[in-house]
């Protein structure tokens, strides 16, 4: 689901929730934002950003089985990059008990601190989410223009 913005330009994939596509998905995304001409640290925190949401869906809305997970990428106007993540899985109960440092349903290898780092390498983050039908992470960076480049 696009904004109702004009956006730049835009990309949508699907793949399925393999943990193989997590790298996949951090490649994807930085081919993409590069036509921005971020700094090498603004794509590395968008990666890291993309690669948590991702790694989310990948262990905790599909913990049993595989799914699809869908990642739109939009540029709009004002040099802001605007990413969703969506998987069709189990959902989050408790989206502000998720939000919360260390928490996580995914057993004691996980660190639980994955939507903690989506907020602070991103300038905006929302979750929504429903049980039984999944979640989407809706997440933007605005992008700082180096050299006064339009």
């Amino acid at each position: 689901m696009r904004t109702k913005v004009n956006p730049e330009n835009y990309m949508v994939l699907e793949f399925p929730s393999k943990s193989s596509n997590e790298a996949f998905s951090r490649a994807a995304i930085a081919c993409f934002a590069s036509q921005m001409d971020p700094t090498l640290d603004e794509i590395g925190d968008i990666k890291t950003a993309v690669s948590e949401a991702v790694t989310n869906c990948i262990v905790h809305a599909y913990p049993d089985q595989l799914g699809m997970i869908t990642m739109r990428a939009q540029i709009l106007p004002g040099d802001i990059l605007d990413i969703v993540i969506k998987d069709k899985g189990c959902g989050i109960a408790d989206i502000d008990q998720a939000r919360q440092p260390m928490f996580t349903t995914g057993g004691e290898e996980r660190s639980g601190m994955g939507i903690t780092i989506m907020e602070s390498f991103m300038t905006t983050l929302k979750i929504t989410s429903n049980i039984g039908k999944g979640t989407t992470v809706h997440m933007k960076r605005k992008i700082i223009r180096r050299g006064g480049q339009k």
